[in-house]
C-alpha cells in the first residue's frame, strides 16, 4: 500500500533528526506500519531520507523483500554479528550492529517511539547516535489517516464481523426461556458460549481476537466488563466485537445490544435515546469538526434526555461514563479520539462511533459503528441492522 510519509519527513527536518528508528516485532503497530511486514521476532526498521531500511536474521530476508517496503534489507551478519558476540557477548553485539546499520545510512540523530528499548537506545548512544524520544506519536499520526487500500482492509473485517454478530444475534434470538435464564439446544446460555461462537465465525472468515464482550444486565453496566455465565431473559446484553484480520493485521470494531424477551421500560429508554445519541454523532462527522465537537452532540442528546454524562459530572458513575468513539486501524484503539481534546478529523480517518448508557440496575447499552471520514461527510463501514428486541 502506498502511502504519504512526506509528513514524517517534515518532522524529523524541524527537529533536526535525520531518521526513525523502530526496534520492535510486527505487533508494534508503527512497526508493520513502516516495514511492511510481520515478523515475528524483534527486527530494526530505519525511515531515512525518504528511503526504509529494515535490518533482520538471514531466515526473514526473503519475507521482508518480497512482503514488506523496504528499499533496502541487511542482514545481521552484515555488521560482523558473530565476531562481536564471541567477543563481546550479544546484547553488545546487537547494540554495535544497529549503531552500524544506522553510519551506513548516513544517521547521526534518530527520533524513536515513546516505548523504545531502553538498552537499544543506550547502546546507540555510547556510540555517539543521538536519540531523541518521540512521545507525540510521528507513525501513530500518519496512521490515523488511512490509504483507499487500508480502508478496504478495514471494511474486510468488518464484513467478518458482521458474520461474527450475526452469529451471535442468532443463539440469543433462538434461545428458549426457562425460568428466565436463556437456554439453547438444552443447554443454559452462557456468555462463554455466545463468545466461542464468535470466535469461531471469526476464525473461517481469517480473523481473530484476543477476547470479546457478551456482557448481560449488571455485568453490561460496565463498559469494559467482558461478561461471564448465564444469559437471562429480559436483560439487556452487549456484544462488542473487535477482531484483526490475521492477513493484513486492521481490525474492525461494532457493537450492539439485544434483549431476548421483554426488556423494562428503563432498558427500552436507554436504547432509543443512544440511537438518538448515535446519529447526532454521525450527523456531525465531517472533516475540520473535531473530535470533541462530535462528543459534545453525543452529551446533548443524553443531557437533555436527562441522563448523567461526565462531561457534566466528571464524577458521574452512571448514565455516558465514556467517550464517544476512537480510531481503528492496526491498533484498534488508535487516534483519532472522539472525546475531550479531540483533534480535528481528516479525510481518511476510520473511527468509531459507539454511545452508551450504564446503571447496574438496568444493565448497559451501547451501539457502535465504524465509519471512515468522506470529502463530503462519513461513509459508514458497518452494514448491520440495530434491532434491540429479539422476540
Amino acid at each position: 500500500m502506498d502511502r504519504d510519509l512526506s509528513p514524517l519527513d517534515d518532522a524529523l527536518a524541524d527537529r533536526d533528526l535525520d531518521g526513525y528508528l523502530l526496534d520492535a516485532d510486527y505487533g508494534v503497530a508503527d512497526q508493520r506500519y513502516l516495514s511492511g511486514v510481520a515478523v515475528p521476532d524483534p527486527f530494526v526498521t530505519l525511515y531515512a531520507d525518504g528511503k526504509t531500511a529494515v535490518l533482520v536474521s538471514g531466515m526473514e530476508v526473503s519475507r521482508v523483500e518480497t512482503e514488506g517496503r523496504a528499499d533496502a534489507v541487511r542482514r545481521w551478519r552484515d555488521y560482523d554479528y558473530r565476531e562481536r558476540v564471541a567477543e563481546h557477548g550479544r546484547p553488545v553485539a546487537r547494540n554495535l550492529a544497529v549503531a552500524d546499520f544506522c553510519e551506513e545510512f548516513g544517521v547521526e540523530a534518530v527520533g524513536v517511539p515513546e516505548r523504545f528499548p531502553v538498552w537499544t537506545a543506550d547502546g546507540l548512544r555510547e556510540r555517539g547516535v543521538a536519540v531523541d524520544p518521540d512521545p507525540e506519536g510521528l507513525v501513530a499520526d500518519l496512521r490515523a489517516v488511512k490509504t483507499a487500500a487500508e480502508v478496504e482492509c478495514v471494511r474486510e473485517a468488518q464484513r467478518a464481523n458482521e458474520a461474527a454478530m450475526s452469529a451471535a444475534e442468532s443463539l440469543l434470538a433462538d434461545a428458549d426461556v426457562r425460568d428466565g435464564v436463556l437456554h439453547h439446544g438444552g443447554e443454559v446460555l452462557t456468555s462463554e458460549r455466545v463468545k466461542a461462537t464468535i470466535e469461531e465465525t471469526l476464525l473461517h472468515r481469517g480473523c481473530g481476537l484476543d477476547d470479546t464482550i457478551v456482557a448481560c444486565g449488571a455485568d453490561g453496566a460496565e463498559p469494559h466488563n467482558r461478561g461471564s455465565g448465564p444469559l437471562r431473559a429480559g436483560e439487556p446484553v452487549v456484544v462488542d466485537v473487535f477482531p484483526r484480520d490475521k492477513d493484513t493485521h486492521y481490525h474492525a470494531d461494532m457493537t450492539r445490544t439485544f434483549v431476548r424477551g421483554e426488556p423494562s421500560d428503563e432498558a427500552t429508554a436507554f436504547y432509543e435515546a443512544t440511537a438518538r445519541a448515535q446519529d447526532a454523532a454521525l450527523d456531525a462527522i465531517e472533516a475540520g469538526v473535531t473530535g470533541e465537537a462530535v462528543h459534545d452532540a453525543v452529551c446533548d442528546v443524553y443531557e437533555d434526555a436527562g441522563y448523567p454524562t461526565l462531561r457534566a459530572d466528571e464524577d458521574a458513575n452512571t448514565g455516558f461514563i465514556h467517550t464517544t468513539g476512537h480510531g481503528v486501524g492496526l491498533e484498534v484503539h488508535e487516534s483519532p479520539r472522539l472525546g475531550p481534546g479531540g483533534e480535528e478529523l481528516e479525510v481518511g480517518n476510520v473511527v468509531t462511533v459507539e454511545p452508551g448508557l450504564y446503571d447496574p440496575d438496568v444493565g448497559g447499552v451501547r451501539i457502535e459503528d465504524l465509519v471512515v471520514v468522506t470529502e463530503d461527510g462519513y461513509e459508514n463501514l458497518t452494514d448491520y441492522p440495530r434491532e434491540f428486541v429479539l422476540g
